[in-house]
């Protein structure tokens, strides 16, 4: 029998954080959650948490034990939920307490009262060439094939990914993004909030029908969300978070 997901208030939403030893900010706000300085209600990743997770290859996981650790005990106290990104994949060989969605899975409705609130990544309708990639890179036996070429290589081929990956500019604004929101949701799901990441633009505006939310990147910013009371107009609220907690 399945049951409803349910959204609650005071939860903490990430996105997009893409931890690494290059952009450890992540850390800190895990540490605040863990030693109870910040004490969110339940905890939802809402992908890229990692800028480099791979399930079923180990190497990935030695740079982000410290992180799993400390996410894995926080889910032994709140519920956490996970969905995953193109940068954390194939995750539920990685984590045993966390409630994980990955890509075929999204998006899900979580319920919040009589509220309905459609969550995902962000990348789960993308087109034929990118849904190829997304299938191949998960499956189990390219990547075992992949990593023992990448141990043959002396971890050559993962480096070079998170190398590339460093490089990136993950917070610069789309100028086409609203309309790109527009064409892509017109006629789809029917729920009264629609959330994603992926995107990194924090920017959110009415459609036909619901309200569309594209939340910041953790990573640009420190920016985390926390689900305010059903009174409230708004669902979400905006923080900016301080090692100084």
């Amino acid at each position: 029998m399945s049951h409803k997901l349910e959204l609650r208030e005071g939860a903490y939403i990430i996105a997009d954080a893409h931890y690494s030893h290059q952009r450890p900010q992540l850390l800190a706000f895990i540490q605040a959650i863990a030693s109870k300085k910040l004490q969110p209600s339940q905890l939802i990743l809402m992908g890229d948490i990692f800028d480099a997770l791979f399930g079923l290859i180990d190497y990935t996981y030695e740079e982000n034990q410290e992180m799993i650790n400390l996410l894995e005990a926080i889910a032994q106290e709140i519920e956490v939920i996970y969905f995953e990104g193109n940068h954390d994949f194939n995750l539920k060989v990685v984590f045993q307490n966390i409630k994980i969605f990955p890509l075929a899975q999204q998006p899900q409705v979580l319920h919040y009262g009589e509220t309905k609130v459609c969550m995902a990544h962000g990348d789960f309708d993308g087109k034929v060439g990118y849904k190829i990639y997304t299938a191949l890179i998960r499956n189990p036996f390219i990547l075992f094939i992949l990593k023992y070429i990448d141990i043959a290589l002396g971890h050559f081929i993962i480096n070079k990914i998170e190398e590339h990956l460093d490089k990136k500019d993950d917070c610069k604004e789309l100028g086409w993004f609203e309309d790109f929101i527009k064409n892509r949701f017109a006629n789809r799901f029917e729920c009264d909030y629609f959330i994603e990441g992926h995107f990194h633009q924090n920017k959110s505006f009415k459609l036909s029908s619901f309200i569309y939310i594209n939340l910041a990147a953790f990573a640009c910013n420190q920016r985390y969300f926390i689900v305010k009371s059903l009174q409230d107009k708004e669902l979400l609220e905006e923080n900016q978070f301080s090692k100084e907690i």
